[in-house]
């Protein structure tokens, strides 16, 4: 009888451990799924087990080394071409450009300081033509960064 009841005891030890298992596996999977852009998302919302959908985002994400080269080939003329389009506020702008440096960053490609805050102010509209001016001539494209030059 001693047995028996050791035995029940650890059986419903064995399910609780399960069902915390599950669930955390569940907590884990919506954090997960919910954290990913959506064209990512939408080639493993399919899967149930957090680790299937780990596995999976990172090897979406880190992609072959072609893969990586035409990514970085696409943000070189992404940051190339980048200006502020006509109708669009300055924080939209700055939005862009700084999803653009994140994604720049996330992929270990590097620019100077000089080199991001020059792009970042000589590609604004030419209503900003005198906030330009003023950081120019006080040396902020040297000595701030381009969220400090937004702030600003």
């Amino acid at each position: 009888m001693k047995d028996h009841f050791r035995g029940e005891h650890f059986g419903k030890l064995l399910q609780k451990e399960m069902k915390d298992r599950y669930n955390a596996d569940i907590r884990a999977t919506n954090i997960l799924l919910q954290g990913l852009p959506k064209d990512i998302y939408s080639l493993i919302n399919h899967y149930t087990d957090a680790k299937d959908i780990w596995d999976n985002v990172k090897m979406l994400l880190e992609g072959s080394e072609l893969t990586k080269e035409d990514r970085e080939l696409q943000l070189y003329d992404d940051f190339e071409h980048f200006h502020q389009h006509k109708g669009e506020t300055i924080h939209d702008y700055y939005v862009w450009f700084s999803k653009l440096i994140n994604d720049m960053r996330n992929i270990k490609m590097t620019m100077s300081r000089m080199q991001l805050n020059s792009k970042f102010v000589n590609n604004m509209l030419r209503e900003w033509g005198r906030f330009v001016t003023a950081v120019k001539l006080n040396r902020g494209l040297r000595d701030s960064n381009y969220d400090q030059l937004y702030i600003i």
